[in-house]
C-alpha cells in the first residue's frame, strides 16, 4: 500500500522556515533548568524589586473573585484613567499585553513582506523579532558614544525608504537618553511615510528633559509605555500605546481584544492612582544607581550614565563581560550583557532593593579580581 506520509506532512510558510530557531530572550527560569543552579538574585530582566503599589495589590486581590468574567475588551475605564494621567485623549490610547505585544501589532499595522525598517544595533530585540517574523527587513545602526545615533537612524530611514523606525528613549540596554527636543527634531527628519515606534518603557525614571513635546496625536509617532518597570507589574503583562486616533482605530482591527485580563486592568488603574508610591520607587532606584556607580569606580570601571532602573557597566571587553555573567551565574546571580558591539563590552545590572544591592556588591567584589587578572 502506497504511503501518503509526504502528502500529509504539515507545510509551514516559507517565511517561517527561513527564520532562525531563536527567541528574543532566554528567561532566568530556563537558565536555572539548564544549569541546575537556583538564582538567589534576579537582576537581569529589569523587573521592579519593589513590586506594585500596595493599593494596586489590594485592588487586584479584590478583583480575583471576578475572574470568571471576561475583562472589558475596550478597557474603557483604564483608558480613561490613562487619558487623565497623560493628557492624551481616550481615542488616542489602547492597551495590550505589555509593549512586546503592542510592537507586534504595530508591525502588522505598517509593514508588508519586503518593507524596510530601522533600529539600533543591539537595541531591545522584540521589535526586530516581530519585524522579521512578518517578513520585513531590519537595517541596524550601531550606537555612537553609547547612545542611539539619531542622525544615522534618520539617514538609514531615508536611504531604505523605511516604513518604521524603532527607538527606545530612555534606551535599553545602554540606559542613555535623548532630550525630548532631539526626539522631536528626529521625527521631523524622517520620511513622511515613516512612523516612529517610540518605546518609553523607562520614562518614569527619566528627567523631564527626556519627555518629548511631540503632540500625542502626531500621525508619525506611536508611543509605548508599560506597567512592567516603575509600576512593578511585569508578571501582569499590561502596557499601552498612545497614537493618533486614526492609528488606534486601525490598530483595533487586528489587536487581541481580550488579551489583557481583568485583574491586570484593575491593578493598572490603582497603580496610576498611587503616584506617591511611584515617586518613592523612582527615588530609591536613583540611590541604587549611585551605589552601582560607586562599586564600578572602586575597581576602576565605568558605569554608563543611566536614567533607568538598571546600570550598564563597562568591564573592558566582550570576553570579560561574558566571564562576569558566567561567574555571577555560578554564584546564583542573574544579570545580562548587551548582545552587540560596542555595548557588548558591558554588563547590565538591574537596580534591586537595598538588600539585593548589598548582596550583589559582596559577590561582585568576590569574583571580580579573578576576572580582572585574566
Amino acid at each position: 500500500m502506497a504511503s501518503h506520509a509526504d502528502d500529509d506532512k504539515v507545510t509551514y510558510t516559507r517565511l517561517i522556515q527561513r527564520l532562525p530557531s531563536s527567541a528574543p530572550f532566554v528567561g532566568p527560569e530556563a537558565l536555572e533548568r539548564k544549569s541546575g543552579v537556583k538564582f538567589v538574585l534576579r537582576l537581569g530582566a529589569n523587573e521592579s524589586a519593589f513590586g506594585p503599589s500596595p493599593r494596586a495589590v489590594e485592588a487586584m486581590r479584590e478583583a480575583t473573585p471576578r475572574v470568571a468574567w471576561y475583562a472589558d475588551p475596550e478597557a474603557y475605564d483604564l483608558r480613561g484613567v490613562i487619558a487623565h494621567h497623560t493628557g492624551a485623549s481616550i481615542e488616542s490610547i489602547q492597551i495590550g499585553a505589555g509593549i512586546d505585544e503592542l510592537l507586534g501589532v504595530a508591525v502588522r499595522l505598517f509593514v508588508e513582506p519586503g518593507n524596510a525598517t530601522v533600529a539600533s544595533l543591539g537595541a531591545y530585540p522584540t521589535f526586530a523579532f516581530h519585524a522579521t517574523g512578518y517578513g520585513a527587513t531590519v537595517e541596524r545602526i550601531p550606537y555612537k558614544d553609547d547612545r542611539n545615533d539619531l542622525d544615522a537612524l534618520a539617514e538609514a530611514a531615508r536611504r531604505t525608504n523605511a516604513r518604521l523606525v524603532y527607538l527606545a528613549n530612555p534606551d535599553n540596554p545602554s540606559g542613555s537618553w535623548r532630550t525630548g527636543a532631539e526626539i522631536a527634531a528626529f521625527v521631523d527628519s524622517l520620511p513622511h511615510h515613516c512612523t516612529l515606534l517610540l518605546d518609553e518603557a523607562y520614562l518614569e525614571f527619566a528627567p523631564l528633559v527626556a519627555h518629548t513635546p511631540i503632540p500625542f496625536a502626531h500621525p508619525q509617532v506611536m508611543r509605548f509605555r508599560t506597567f512592567s518597570k516603575a509600576y512593578g507589574m511585569a508578571g501582569a503583562r499590561i502596557g499601552y500605546t498612545i497614537a493618533a486616533p486614526e492609528t488606534i482605530r486601525e490598530l483595533d482591527k487586528i489587536r487581541l481584544h481580550f488579551g489583557v485580563n481583568l485583574v491586570a486592568q484593575v491593578g493598572a488603574q490603582a497603580a496610576l492612582a498611587d503616584q506617591n508610591y511611584l515617586a518613592a520607587v523612582v527615588a530609591e532606584v536613583a540611590r541604587g544607581r549611585r551605589q552601582y556607580e560607586a562599586l564600578a569606580s572602586d575597581f576602576g570601571l565605568t558605569a554608563l550614565p543611566s536614567v533607568t532602573n538598571f546600570v550598564t557597566i563597562d568591564v573592558g571587553g566582550v570576553d570579560r563581560a561574558r566571564a562576569t555573567v558566567a561567574a555571577l551565574a555560578d554564584a546564583g546571580v542573574f544579570i545580562r550583557m548587551p548582545g552587540a558591539p560596542p555595548l557588548d563590552r558591558c554588563i547590565r545590572v538591574t537596580v534591586g532593593a537595598q538588600s539585593d544591592r548589598d548582596e550583589f556588591e559582596r559577590i561582585f567584589r568576590d569574583i571580580w579580581p579573578s576576572i580582572a587578572s585574566k
